[in-house]
């Protein structure tokens, strides 16, 4: 199934995206919901984020650029970080540049839905958890990197996290590749047995220091290939079994100045 939020006439809607028709659903997602009857075509509503995530857990530099790089030990501590629910926007928003730098730098993953509580799971028993996969952008800002390392701010800016178009819950995350377009040429195109740290153990690993959450996203790391762009450029985030998520970057408005 193909889980959306969509907007009708400022009106926000959670539904089930079905051969260009949503159907719009109430209740909860990870529960119990049905239908409502009510459905509507593609053109007229405006897809949103599929989802307000509860929290946004990243994992940095999680792919090699063919099979035979994989290192035969793995770190023993990953390397995660934490995003603001404040930066997610949906499909076809436009990605803002923060203020006094020209460039960021796009980051096509895979993104997973967490949809039961999961606490000290084991890596054989981690899909149990999952509710869905959708595709996400992890958009960074290396140059509010700190010197010792910390990306935390570099992440963080509004926009910084696009999501969607849709949640899959349909899906073999091990059978997929994770593709991106720059103004229509492609970037990253890699399968997901090209990483590092794969989903069963980062999740496992997860879940032994916290309790993730039914709505926790997890962005899966990105392939090689992601590099800096500048307002006007169009990315295309893309896995074909989910979708595809397209925004344009643009340069942030001046700040109002007080008299």
């Amino acid at each position: 199934m193909k889980f959306t939020r969509f907007e009708v006439k400022g009106a926000v809607h959670t539904g089930v995206a079905e051969g260009g028709i949503f159907k719009e659903i109430k209740g909860d997602i990870f529960g119990d919901w049905e239908y409502t009857g009510q459905s509507f075509s593609q053109d007229e509503v405006k897809q949103l984020a599929p989802l307000v995530p509860n929290q946004i857990i990243g994992i940095g530099a999680n792919y090699v650029s063919v099979k035979s790089d994989l290192p035969e030990t793995l770190p023993e501590i990953p390397v995660f970080f934490f995003k603001p629910v404040s930066s997610i926007i949906g499909p076809d928003e436009d990605i803002i540049i923060p203020e006094g730098i020209e460039e960021v730098k796009f980051e096509s993953e895979l993104a997973v839905v967490i949809g039961r509580e999961a606490k000290n799971v084991a890596e054989s028993d981690v899909l149990d958890y999952v509710f869905g996969y959708t595709v996400g952008n992890d958009v960074t800002a290396p140059q509010f990197f700190h010197n010792d390392g910390h990306w935390t701010i570099g992440k963080s800016f509004d926009t910084f996290t696009p999501l969607g178009p849709v949640i899959e819950t349909d899906l073999d995350p091990f059978q997929v590749k994770v593709e991106a377009k720059l103004n229509g040429s492609e970037k990253q195109s890699s399968s997901t047995e090209l990483m590092i740290i794969p989903i069963r153990k980062m999740i496992s690993y997860l879940t032994n220091v916290m309790t993730l959450m039914p709505g926790d996203v997890i962005l899966t790391g990105s392939p090689v290939g992601a590099e800096m762009v500048r307002s006007g450029d169009v990315i295309e985030c893309e896995i074909k079994e989910i979708g595809t998520l397209r925004n344009t970057f643009a340069v942030a408005r001046e700040s109002a100045k007080t008299v």
